[in-house]
């Protein structure tokens, strides 16, 4: 691809071309349904799984741990994950990930039934759901410029974004909540029965790719080793230099927001003394802001455009960050939850579309986990350093630290952000 084509595809990444006026089809809003279903089961394990951690524990290093072994997948298995999605037929991989992630989690609901869930039974189920969970995201956003025509994806990854949002912090995480105050194994039976549900829907999309995982024969033989298309993939990544930038970006953001995210169950319930329940409606406050932002943010990014979109939500979510660290109460942290939620929801259409729109087809699955790797590799180390900071000085602590470190990222990278525009 040349120089002019990716500058000339990168600007219309933004500013969506009304010429294209063709509605999202029937195998996308079965995607769209699928990741509802399932997504609402998430945000009900997301509410219970601190719950049930902190009924173990309360030490704030060992609560992280369950997160940062969610999150560590992305670290270890994105590369390999990026190359068998770009192998295989992407929509099989969706629904056989999600049924694997229904399998594990309906063990899950099992052993908290015969009280034989610790914090290394939940440390190894976060392992599992994460590593499925590596494969499905990456396929489904691969899969989603088969199903959608490019001047649609910024209203397909919004309408995405706020079926996620919906699910997995508004429905889910109060419905959690409400089902462990009345009994523990009732939020995770609820989540095995939606991967289920979505892996059946998913069974149904048509086939992405001609070959499938299996096959064997000529074409089979003739595909390059996993290995050559993982450097391909990286090759084609590291000579993009915005989508470098952001990609480094985003490791950086994420590992400050999984130092919040993992101790906010202690924040809430020990510091904030917010009950059970209240603990599933501070999660679903963040829902409020990013399903406002889901739906008004593909208007607002194509009205600012590239660079204001990228930079003001990382700064926003920076002064969030701070101002979690510094409330009083749980209102104030539900108010900037949403905020974040918002904030949040600007960067991912902004990033998924341009990304969708740029990336050749047959690179994207590659290019996708290269990215996913950079951005959401640091995950599991933000976790764990939000553990012992909290354990060291205070679980205000790390929202401080994370919010001091995402705003001065930001602007140390908007030089470099400009003059990657500008190439």
């Amino acid at each position: 691809m040349t120089q002019g084509m990716t500058q000339g595809m990168t600007q219309d990444a933004i500013q969506a071309p009304a010429r294209d006026a063709a509605r999202l089809s029937r195998d996308y809003w079965r995607l769209w349904w699928a990741n509802t279903i399932s997504s609402t089961g998430d945000g009900a394990f997301v509410a219970a799984l601190p719950l049930l951690a902190v009924t173990v524990t309360r030490d704030p290093r060992l609560v992280s741990v369950v997160t940062a072994a969610t999150f560590l997948p992305w670290l270890l298995l994105s590369l390999p994950a990026g190359a068998i999605v770009d192998r295989c037929d992407r929509a099989t991989l969706m629904w056989r990930a999600q049924a694997v992630q229904a399998a594990v989690v309906a063990a899950v609901a099992i052993l908290v039934v015969v009280r034989q869930a610790d914090i290394e039974v939940l440390a190894v189920a976060g392992l599992l759901l994460g590593s499925a969970e590596v494969i499905f995201s990456n396929a489904a956003q691969a899969v989603l410029p088969a199903l959608v025509p490019p001047g649609l994806l910024p209203k397909a990854n919004g309408s995405q974004q706020v079926s996620l949002t919906v699910g997995e912090s508004f429905l889910g995480p109060p419905v959690g909540s409400l089902l462990f105050a009345a009994t523990a194994a009732l939020p995770f039976g609820l989540d095995a029965g939606s991967f289920a549900g979505s892996a059946a829907l998913l069974a149904a999309l048509p086939r992405t790719r001609p070959v499938p995982c299996h096959a064997d024969g000529p074409e089979t033989a003739r595909r390059p080793r996993i290995r050559a298309q993982i450097a391909e993939g990286l090759r084609w990544l590291a000579g993009h230099r915005l989508l470098r930038v952001i990609a480094v970006l985003l490791g950086i953001y994420n590992f400050a927001n999984q130092m919040g995210q993992a101790i906010l169950v202690l924040l809430a319930t020990q510091t904030l003394h917010v009950s059970t329940r209240g603990f599933g409606l501070l999660l679903a406050a963040s829902a409020v802001g990013s399903v406002v932002g889901g739906l008004v943010n593909p208007v607002l990014t194509r009205r600012l455009g590239l660079l204001p979109s990228l930079v003001l939500p990382a700064l926003v979510d920076a002064a969030a960050f701070v101002g979690i660290g510094l409330a009083p109460g749980p209102v104030v942290v539900a108010a900037l939850l949403a905020v974040q939620g918002f904030s949040v929801t600007m960067w991912n259409v902004v990033t998924v579309s341009l990304r969708q729109r740029i990336v050749p087809a047959h690179l994207l699955g590659r290019v996708n986990s290269v990215y996913r790797m950079l951005g959401w590799g640091l995950m599991p180390l933000g976790a764990l350093a939000g553990g012992f900071v909290a354990h060291a000085a205070g679980l205000h602590a790390p929202y401080i630290v994370a919010g001091i470190l995402c705003g001065l990222c930001a602007l140390a990278a908007l030089p470099l952000l400009l003059a990657a525009n500008r190439a």
